[in-house]
């Protein structure tokens, strides 16, 4: 049925390519590549790739790789696989050079390469950018991407109820980052979806704060957690901010109601035909209306699915319309340096009249 479902994708992706007018794409980048053949969701790091498919027009599509992942690919793979034993581009070159010749137009993701890898990947061979067209699928979750991702929040609750076992005066930062990475691979997740954030009064007003030294909870102070796991290879991302104490300070209070205020009306305009300019305005305006908005510093949310980070964006750089089958965080937040900072998170998919939250 995986394979199916795979296969059904890369099909797809060619009448994609057909409108570009591509005789072969290549798919480099590690979650396009997984989503379309189920290789390797992960590059080891960096700089060292895992392989890549080439996406034939014609439907003779190919998965490259090295020896490494020679059988690992034999396991997945149904079709041609093609193991280099050098430099990868100039391997590539190669056997395309030879299928396509010098007419072929041969499509990369070239955000994802280095340009030192076209350089000697391109000689003789017609190339053209052609990013996002993969993604252009993977924005709209079928059924069984929901379920797992439902999958994935569910278990995120389950953490977050567990959470203010460890938020305790005395631990720091760090320690309960650990926690809840252990607490995740002790409940089946298969690892965090990102560095779990855990952040203490004025560390909190750094979105993406990353201790150098962890700053310990004590009584009467603010916490901002934000955290994920991956769950059936899909993702869940969600952020809390609590007070450890019995009497909270009033300014932490109305700067959290404000924050669920602002979520609360945008999660209500969610629905399809909205943009995700729109929608990120609308908590915005909440925060004017307090004469918050410049302590808002960033999206409102962003799409999540294989990767934490994903299309479709909710921010004012995305004009494009949402559409069923489209998940999205809503995480408005407000950061007062030197003091601390908020963001309430919950995750979403668009439906055919509006949405459901997770």
């Amino acid at each position: 049925m995986e394979k199916e479902r795979f296969a059904s994708r890369r099909e797809n992706l060619r009448r994609l390519m057909a409108e570009e007018k591509l005789d072969a794409l290549i798919v480099s980048q590690p979650a396009n590549r997984f989503y379309l053949s189920g290789f390797e969701l992960h590059d080891c790091q960096c700089n060292e790739s895992s392989g890549c498919l080439v996406i034939d027009a014609r439907g003779k599509d190919i998965l490259c790789t090295d020896s490494r992942y020679e059988e690992a690919a034999a396991r997945i793979w149904d079709g041609e696989v093609f193991i280099y034993r050098g430099a990868s581009s100039e391997e590539l070159n190669g056997l395309l050079s030879g299928r396509y010749g010098a007419t072929g137009r041969i499509g990369i993701e070239a955000e994802h390469l280095a340009a030192a890898w076209v350089r000697r990947f391109e000689p003789g061979l017609t190339v053209a950018e052609a990013d996002g067209l993969v993604e252009k699928l993977r924005v709209i979750k079928d059924d069984e991407e929901i379920r797992l991702i439902a999958e994935s929040v569910a278990l995120n609750h389950r953490m977050l109820e567990w959470l203010p076992s460890v938020l305790t005066p005395g631990t720091d930062e760090a320690a309960v980052a650990w926690s809840i990475e252990r607490w995740y691979r002790e409940h089946g997740a298969s690892e965090l979806s990102f560095p779990s954030i855990v952040a203490v009064d004025g560390n909190a007003a750094l979105p993406h704060y990353a201790p150098d030294r962890p700053a310990v909870i004590r009584d009467g102070c603010m916490v901002l957690v934000d955290e994920g796991a991956r769950f059936g290879g899909y993702c869940s991302d969600q952020t809390r901010t609590c007070w450890v104490g019995e009497k909270p300070d009033p300014r932490f209070t109305a700067m959290l109601e404000l924050v669920q205020e602002a979520q609360r009306r945008a999660i209500a305009a969610l629905r399809p035909g909205i943009s995700g300019r729109d929608v990120h305005l609308i908590a915005l305006r909440c925060f004017e209306e307090q004469g918050a908005d410049r302590y808002f510093t960033h999206a409102l949310g962003h799409g999540v699915g294989l990767e934490t980070h994903e299309g479709p964006r909710l921010s004012t750089r995305n004009p494009d319309l949402l559409r069923p089958g489209m998940i999205v965080t809503i995480e408005p937040g407000l950061y007062y340096p030197g003091w601390g900072g908020c963001r309430w998170e919950h995750m979403a998919v668009i439906t055919e009249d509006g949405c459901r939250v997770f």
